[in-house]
C-alpha cells in the first residue's frame, strides 16, 4: 500500500495513508485477484480493513487500534512499528552437564554387569529401527492406527461432493440449485468419465450395445480424414461427400435427448455468461462435461473431432451451396447438443453460441481436469492412510463413530421450525411460574421480560388479562386502625388569647 506525507490539523504525518487511499488500493488488488475477482465491492473491501484494524494489522495515526471503526472516509492510519505476530515461543536454554538422579532400577555402585546373563533377543529390521530411532531421540514410541476402511459409495461421495463444490466455486454461485439437480448428478458417470479412456482420451463403455453403430462410425471417419480415405470400400460419386454428412446429421438428429443431457442445460446455459474469461469457461465446461453419462460424453467427443477436422480441412468440398462449412456445422449439430425441454425459442441462439466455443476449444474442455482429479485422489489417500499415536495421546480410548443426521419428512420439519423452540419456552416458562422461591416482585419481573422476548409464548399461556390475573391474587386490605388520638378533637388552630400580664 502506498504511503505518503499527509496533513491534518495543522500537524503532519510521515508515512501514512487515509482510509479512502487504502480503500482504493486494496479494492482494485482484489478485483484483479485469481482468488477473488471483479465481483468483489467496495463495501466488502471496508469489511476486510476493519478485520485489518481489528487485529492490529493497521492502526490509527495515534496508535489506537481494536475499538475503533474504519469508515471509507479521510481519516489518517498507519502499519504499527512492531508486526501484529506474536513471536514463536523458544525453547529455555538447558544446561550441558545435567544432574542424573538415581532411579530405582540403577543398581547400586559399584556392582558390575558384565556377568549377568542377559537373553539373547533375535533383531530384525523393524526392531532394530524402532529401537535405534528411540535411542537416538528421533521419534517416541507410537503405534498406527489404520482409520476406518473407505466403502466405494464413500469415495463416489467424495467424487460427487467435491467436483461439484470446485464447479460452484468456478460459476460463483451460493448454491447450485438454481443451475442443478444435485439429486440427479451420479457420481459414477464422474469416475467412468476420468478413469475408462483410451489413449486419445475418449471415454471406453462397457456396456457396447451404447455403442455408436458402425455405420455411422464408418461415415463419421470418413468425412474426418477426407481424402485419406483408401479404406473406404463404397464406390465415391459426384456428392457423395454430402450423401455422408447427410447420414451423420440424420443420426444425430433423431436423439432421444441432446447429448448435454435436459437436466444439465441450466449448468451449461450458465457457464456462457464466463465466456470473455476464456480460462474459466474451460476449466467449468470440463467439469459440467464429466457429470455427463459415458455414452454421450463419448458420442460428443467423436462428433466434435469430426466437425473440427472438417472445418480445418482445406480440402474438403463445400457441403452445402448456401452456408460455409463452419456455419454448416453448428447450425446442423447445435441443436442435438444443447436443447431444453421448455424454452424452445431461447434454445438456438444459446446453443449455437456453446457449439461455437466447444467446436474451437474441444481438445481442452473434454479432456479429464488434471487439477480436479489430483486433489481428489489425495483426499482419497489422505483418508485412507494410517495414522500415528504417541503415548500420552489417548491410545486406547476407542473413539466413537461420528453421528450423522436422520432424514425427516417435510411435514416433520415444519412441525420442528414452527414449534420445537416453542415446547422448550413454554417449559421454561412454567418453571418461573412453579418456582416458590421467588418472590412475587422478582417473579413479575422475570414475566415481563419474558412476555418481552416471547410474546408469542406468553399469549398462549395467558391469553386473557383475568388468566394472568389468577397467579397474582389480590391480598385484602387491612382495616384501619382506630388509634386513640382519633378519637379527640381535630387540631384546632393557634387562637390568639388575651394575655395574663396586667
Amino acid at each position: 500500500m502506498p504511503l505518503r506525507k499527509h496533513r491534518c490539523r495543522f500537524k503532519t504525518y510521515e508515512h501514512c495513508f487515509t482510509a479512502a487511499e487504502a480503500v482504493d488500493w486494496l479494492h482494485e488488488l482484489l478485483r484483479n485477484s485469481q482468488n477473488f475477482g471483479p465481483e468483489v465491492t467496495r463495501k466488502q473491501t471496508v469489511q476486510l480493513l476493519k478485520k485489518f484494524l481489528k487485529n492490529h494489522v493497521i492502526e490509527d495515526i495515534k496508535g489506537k487500534w481494536g475499538q475503533e471503526d474504519f469508515e471509507d472516509n479521510r481519516h489518517l492510519y498507519r502499519f504499527p512499528p512492531s508486526s501484529p505476530l506474536k513471536p514463536y515461543p523458544k525453547k529455555p536454554l538447558y544446561q550441558r552437564d545435567v544432574i542424573k538422579f538415581p532411579e530405582w532400577n540403577d543398581p547400586p555402585p559399584g556392582t558390575s554387569q558384565e556377568n549377568i546373563p542377559v537373553r539373547p533377543i533375535v533383531m530384525n529390521s523393524e526392531m532394530w529401527f524402532k529401537r535405534h530411532s528411540i535411542a537416538i531421540g528421533e521419534v517416541p514410541a507410537c503405534r498406527l492406527v489404520y482409520r476406518r476402511q473407505l466403502t466405494e459409495a464413500n469415495v463416489e461421495e467424495i467424487w460427487k461432493s467435491t467436483t461439484l463444490s470446485h464447479l460452484q466455486k468456478i460459476l460463483g454461485l451460493d448454491s447450485l440449485e438454481e443451475v442443478l439437480n444435485v439429486k440427479l448428478v451420479n457420481s459414477k458417470f464422474i469416475i467412468h468419465n476420468v478413469y475408462s479412456v483410451s489413449k486419445q482420451g475418449v471415454v471406453i463403455l462397457d456396456d457396447k450395445s451404447k455403442e455408436l453403430p458402425h455405420w455411422v462410425l464408418s461415415a463419421m471417419k470418413c468425412l474426418a480424414n477426407w481424402p485419406n480415405c483408401s479404406d473406404w470400400k463404397q464406390p465415391m460419386y459426384l456428392g457423395f461427400e454430402k450423401d455422408v454428412f447427410k447420414t451423420i446429421a440424420d443420426y444425430y438428429g433423431h436423439l432421444k435427448e441432446p447429448l448435454l443431457t435436459f437436466h444439465l442445460f441450466d449448468a451449461f446455459v450458465s457457464v456462457l455468461g464466463l465466456l470473455q474469461k476464456e480460462k474459466m469457461a474451460i476449466e467449468a465446461f470440463q467439469i459440467c462435461c464429466l457429470l455427463l453419462p459415458p455414452e454421450n460424453r463419448r458420442k460428443l467427443q467423436l462428433l466434435m473431432r469430426m466437425m473440427a477436422r472438417i472445418c480445418l480441412n482445406k480440402e474438403m468440398p463445400p457441403l452445402c451451396d448456401g452456408f460455409g462449412t463452419r456455419t454448416l456445422m453448428v447450425q446442423t449439430f447445435s441443436r442435438c447438443i444443447l436443447c431444453s425441454k421448455d424454452e424452445v425459442d431461447l434454445d438456438e441462439l444459446l446453443a449455437a453460441r456453446l457449439v461455437t466455443f466447444l467446436m474451437d476449444n474441444y481438445q481442452e474442455i473434454l479432456k479429464v481436469p488434471l487439477a480436479l482429479q489430483t486433489s481428489i485422489e489425495e483426499r482419497v489417500a489422505h483418508l485412507r492412510r494410517v495414522q500415528i499415536k504417541y503415548p500420552g495421546a489417548d491410545m486406547d480410548v476407542t473413539l466413537s463413530a461420528p453421528s450423522f443426521c436422520r432424514q425427516i419428512s417435510p411435514e416433520e420439519f415444519e412441525y420442528q421450525r414452527a414449534y420445537g423452540s416453542q415446547e422448550p419456552l413454554a417449559a421454561l416458562l412454567e418453571e418461573v411460574i412453579a418456582d416458590a422461591k421467588l418472590s412475587n416482585k422478582e417473579k413479575k419481573k422475570k414475566l415481563k421480560q419474558f412476555q418481552k422476548s416471547y410474546p408469542e409464548v406468553y399469549q398462549e399461556r395467558f391469553p386473557t388479562p383475568e388468566s394472568e390475573a389468577l397467579l397474582f391474587p389480590e391480598k385484602p386490605k387491612p382495616k384501619p386502625q382506630l388509634f386513640m388520638w382519633a378519637l379527640r378533637k381535630p387540631f384546632q388552630p393557634f387562637q390568639r388569647t388575651r394575655s395574663f400580664r396586667m
